[in-house]
């Protein structure tokens, strides 16, 4: 449950980012050029008070290797 900085309310998790005149969404990726590591698809939280949105990693464990 993610909480909206601003008005502490709960805000409603899962949507999508897209690109505006693209069919495609952003990725995270680990490093630059055309090969480097994609990490995951940012997933988008909106608070339904006041309209604040919240970028995030829904599975980040998976996504990432921690350094140990």
């Amino acid at each position: 449950m993610r909480t909206c900085c601003r008005c502490n309310i709960k805000m409603v998790e899962g949507f999508d980012i897209k690109v505006e005149g693209g069919g495609y969404g952003i990725k995270i990726s680990d490093g630059t050029g055309i090969f480097a590591k994609r990490i995951e698809k940012p997933k988008v939280a909106i608070c339904p008070e006041c309209g604040e949105i919240s970028l995030y990693i829904e599975n980040i464990f998976d996504a990432i290797q921690c350094p140990e």
